[in-house]
């Protein structure tokens, strides 16, 4: 599987990117926010070969072809200094079965396409360590739901309300991780 469009493979296949996450967010939202402008400053600042100096800069990221596959992985975890380690963020982050995405490039090969959700990691508990997951694939109408070495058939109304989905944010312990829509074409 080749992840980067080449002669040889002329179509992406997939990408995963990591996105950042916020209170009260969605999908959209982040993978709006993954191409946007970063300065890099204090102590992210870059070495200039020209004036042979650190310089402070942009860094932004685009997405020129439009994968068959995207896989955004929630960045849920952050290091608290004042705590000398890593928390989760459970914010709530509502994410679409359908999801249409836009090239964020100027000189784009396809300005737009259409995916569907198709399966999702599920991150439980309320740290980094131990990691608990839980993998959900929607599948004609139901979803299958892979739990270590438990795999139940499950209505897929059920999975949409507890995660992502419903407005309740008291299911904080279960936070939607790494999502899988699959394009249309």
């Amino acid at each position: 599987m080749t992840f980067i469009g080449s002669a040889a493979f002329p179509k992406l296949i997939a990408l995963k990117i990591s996105v950042d996450v916020e209170q009260n967010t969605s999908i959209t939202h982040c993978l709006r926010d993954f191409s946007n402008a970063e300065t890099l400053c204090s102590e992210q600042t870059c070495y200039c070969q020209m004036c042979w100096r650190k310089q402070e800069a942009q860094k932004r990221m685009r997405v020129k072809k439009l994968p068959m596959i995207l896989a955004p992985h929630l960045k849920r975890f952050k290091y608290m200094e004042q705590l000398h380690r890593y928390t989760k963020l459970s914010h709530q982050v509502v994410f679409a079965l359908e999801l249409s995405l836009f090239s964020t490039s100027s000189d784009v090969v396809q300005m737009d396409r259409m995916y569907d959700l198709v399966a999702e990691v599920v991150h439980c508990g309320s740290g980094p360590n131990p990691r608990h997951c839980i993998t959900i694939v929607k599948s004609r109408g139901f979803g299958l739901w892979f739990d270590d070495d438990i795999v139940e058939k499950r209505d897929a109304q059920a999975i949409e309300e507890l995660y992502g989905l419903a407005s309740d944010v008291s299911k904080n312990l279960e936070s939607g991780y790494i999502l899988f829509y699959q394009s249309r074409e």
